[in-house]
């Protein structure tokens, strides 16, 4: 290979003999700032991609229960056609699927038990296009009939109440009912027809789901007031959003589930910012540990640096055979830590048991978590950022050395050998 001898010098450097304990003592170093930027590097994927599975575990177990964007009229009011407002919505090449429904909030009374709860009306035969829940359940759904007054209600509600199917409940709706006596609320009996299960505790614990029109009659709507949309992909609801909002106009208010669910979505990528610059100051700490290995180096190497200098060598030459020494570093480095992150990260459902297994423990019990495996999800726009920087951070941590180097005087230094 023809490479400039900056390089070849560099990488011989790198390797450096273990002949003298002196040498010997530099080799270590070198390694263990080698295997530093590996294990931060590895640390850094492996977090983030379990970040990312149960991430990806607790927005898909919320999206089977609610539609990626929702469709309301800008006054407030029901969309006496939204049958044409759907089937505009559905022009746009990303949406897969349209359905209506009436959102509203009630309390739930037992006995003297009370629950607030989020009521939505669905039409089931339409709903099945939006949810995935409703897609696989489209037996129970099917008994939400116009009139029923039946309602499907989450396992964690039901628990919390004592409830089973065929049980009654009265939903109590917000707004009274004007009487001579006063204002007296609007009380409706129902019956539990059906119980879902979505792994998701908040929707578990406080949906209830009920057909469109006794939801428009009990909450007074005066029909349908709201449009779901199902995307073909869901990370793209903002986007999409946008791009519905400017084909359908300012009368129709549109909501995505990024923005309805703002407090989650923002938390966790707050969260995994911070994780990601807290766990790269361990990639920092090691990448700097090359400034200690280069230093002791260029003290080392004082006499070949003065012999370099002397056959014509240019500080800038001096300076790049440091800099390549310890950029190789830094990539052998990185890379290790990118193929055992990597490694770890697609083969944790198997790694993780095996721990449990091997100390007895288990992480995750059933009984407390929802997500009882370990899931990851590794992502390149993860990945790659963290290989940058690990390479970024090792370079800059041999300019220093390589430039005190670059400075070393051949007169000086050859003059004690």
């Amino acid at each position: 290979m023809n490479l400039p001898y900056e390089w070849r010098v560099g990488w011989r450097y790198t390797r450096a003999s273990r002949a003298t304990r002196r040498n010997g003592f530099i080799s270590f170093i070198s390694g263990v700032s080698v295997l530093g930027i590996a294990l931060g590097v590895a640390a850094l994927i492996i977090v983030l991609s379990v970040m990312n599975g149960f991430q990806k575990e607790v927005r898909d177990r919320m999206l089977s229960v609610i539609a990626h964007v929702e469709l309301y009229d800008a006054h407030g009011g029901a969309l006496v056609e939204w049958k044409l407002l759907a089937n505009a919505a559905r022009r746009h090449p990303a949406v897969a699927g349209a359905a209506p429904f009436v959102p509203a909030q009630a309390l739930i009374a037992r006995g003297d038990d009370m629950r607030g709860a989020m009521v939505r009306g669905i039409v089931p035969a339409e709903e099945a296009q939006v949810t995935p829940l409703a897609a696989s359940m489209k037996p129970v759904f099917g008994r939400l009939v116009p009139g029923g007054w039946g309602v499907v209600i989450g396992v964690e509600l039901a628990r919390s109440l004592g409830l089973r199917e065929g049980d009654v409940i009265t939903l109590v709706a917000p707004s009274g009912q004007v009487t001579p006596a006063g204002v007296v609320p609007r009380l409706k009996q129902v019956t539990v027809v059906g119980l879902f299960n979505a792994g998701h505790f908040e929707y578990d614990s406080g949906l209830v789901l009920m057909h469109a029109e006794d939801a428009a009659r009990l909450f007074r709507t005066g029909g349908i007031t709201g449009v779901q949309l199902r995307l073909k992909d869901a990370q793209a609801a903002r986007q999409v959003g946008a791009e519905l909002q400017n084909l359908l106009g300012d009368g129709v208010i549109v909501r995505d589930w990024t923005h309805t669910n703002r407090n989650w979505f923002d938390a966790v990528q707050v969260e995994k910012r911070m994780m990601f610059i807290i766990l790269t100051l361990i990639v920092a700490v090691a990448a700097f540990n090359l400034v200690s290995t280069l230093v002791m180096t260029v003290t080392d190497k004082r006499a070949d640096i003065a012999i370099l200098r002397t056959l014509g060598a240019s500080p800038r030459s001096i300076m790049a055979i440091f800099m390549v020494q310890g950029a190789l570093s830094g990539f052998l480095g990185t890379l290790g830590g990118l193929g055992l992150g990597l490694l770890v990260a697609f083969n944790i459902d198997v790694i993780v048991p095996a721990i449990e297994r091997l100390l007895g423990v288990d992480f995750l019990p059933g009984s407390i978590y929802l997500i009882s495996r370990m899931p990851s999800d590794p992502q390149s726009t993860d990945i790659v950022p963290i290989a940058l920087i690990s390479l970024v951070l090792s370079l800059a941590a041999t300019l220093y050395p390589s430039w005190r180097a670059s400075r070393v005087q051949p007169a000086e230094a050859l003059r004690y050998e």
